[in-house]
């Protein structure tokens, strides 16, 4: 008799942003005539730089060709991308060797299937509020324990409460976990961790023997004019820290599936096997593409960033206007305001910002506990479509304040 996976059982939904976007399109199906803005999932849209699409195209003419057709790649990845990584992050201050590296399906892939090489009693410790695939990842293998209702987490998992007061990075837990994951800059607040931070809770990772799982697919985006560090540069944390990243954010390549870990090679290893089995290898035009945007793309990259941080700096203008307090982001592109004062949850401010002003955003509760009163709203979006929603928020918030106003008449 066939049984069901009683881990899948213990997931609270479907990944988050499936969710929203069947949400979304099934009020567009009811409203067809809705104009909706969507700021909610944190995908791209500056298009692909000309040189990449220039390599792409090159790419895909080999495979038309008898002499220069290849099928599969080699499952690390082809090793000329794998050298431009590691000297990426050489440059970064790491010491990765090319056999360090592997080359994956996309950053989001490596979060998920990372999970498979721990053991199943490993204790993990993740930041709160939190991306969801480093949760529902460990739930369904078992590490979580059971979902507390009332509480809004999952009893075994230690989580590392991140607040406006700290600035949205972590404390070392009481508790000791095995593996610590860290997303920084991060998704949902934009905080970052200056080399700073990631001094102070490095020689606690070292003391109790910790792994750090280090998710830097933001990495490039930043906007304080320091540049990212990444915890693998810290002294005694390279051989300690599995670090993932992508193409897909700072290089605009969503959909195109590539992503890599660079990690100690025994670890590499393990993951390989994962990867050999579940996937087979990344994509070959991808691949090239890839090279390309690492060894030309830095001024491409340069220019994103800035059309960001106009972006990032026109949103945060717009709702203090509004009044509405806001934690400034320092990295990746989003905002994370707090809507504490109109006296709803995120869900609820959420659904009524839909069905009354078409603007669809991430009630910050997607993201865990610590998130209630808060909304994730993505600046990737055009200026245009940004003002527009923005718009349509500020005639949203005003009706709130004529609502709570006459509220308060009543009650005297």
């Amino acid at each position: 008799m066939f049984k069901a996976n009683k881990n899948y059982l213990n997931l609270q939904g479907s990944y988050l942003f499936s969710t929203i976007a069947k949400k979304v399109a099934a009020y567009q199906e009811a409203h067809p005539d809705a104009d909706i803005i969507r700021l909610g999932i944190g995908d791209v849209t500056q298009p692909l730089v000309p040189e990449i699409i220039k390599t792409l195209h090159e790419g895909v003419d080999e495979m038309a060709h008898k002499e220069t057709f290849h099928g599969y790649s080699p499952d690390l990845g082809y090793e000329f991308l794998r050298s431009a990584i590691a000297e990426e992050y050489r440059q970064r201050g790491c010491q990765v060797s090319d056999n360090e590296i592997f080359v994956s399906d996309g950053a989001k892939s490596d979060s998920g299937n990372i999970q498979e090489i721990f053991s199943e009693d490993s204790r993990v410790a993740v930041c709160d509020p939190v991306y969801p695939v480093y949760v529902d990842s460990n739930v369904m293998a078992g590490r979580s324990g059971a979902y507390d209702q009332a509480a809004g987490r999952y009893k075994i998992f230690i989580y590392m409460p991140c607040t406006e007061a700290n600035n949205f990075t972590p404390e070392f837990p009481k508790e000791n976990p095995d593996i610590i994951y860290l997303c920084y800059p991060n998704n949902p607040t934009g905080a970052v961790m200056e080399r700073e931070d990631l001094e102070a809770l490095a020689p606690v990772i070292e003391k109790h023997d910790l792994y750090v799982l280090s998710d830097e697919i933001y990495g490039e985006l930043t906007y304080t004019g320091n540049p990212h560090v990444s915890i693998a540069s810290i002294p005694g944390m390279q051989e300690r820290t599995i670090l993932i990243n992508g193409f897909s954010k700072a290089y605009a390549m969503t959909g195109w599936r590539l992503g890599y870990v660079a990690g100690p090679e025994r670890i590499v290893k393990q993951m390989t096997k994962i990867h050999q089995y579940c996937i087979m290898c990344a994509p070959t035009t991808s691949q090239y593409a890839a090279v390309d945007a690492l060894r030309n793309g830095d001024e491409d990259v340069k220019r994103m960033r800035e059309s960001y941080d106009e972006r990032r700096r026109y949103v945060l203008h717009a709702l203090h206007e509004m009044g509405i307090p806001c934690f400034e982001p320092e990295g990746a592109f989003y905002v994370f305001p707090c809507i504490r004062q109109f006296g709803m949850t995120s869900e609820e401010f959420s659904v009524r910002l839909l069905q009354e002003e078409k603007v669809a955003i991430v009630p910050g509760t997607a993201f865990g506990d610590c998130g209630e009163g808060y909304l994730r709203i993505s600046y990737a979006y055009s200026i245009d479509d940004l003002k527009k929603a923005l718009g349509r928020l500020r005639k949203f918030v005003q009706r709130l304040q004529a609502e709570n106003a006459g509220n308060t008449a009543e009650e005297y």
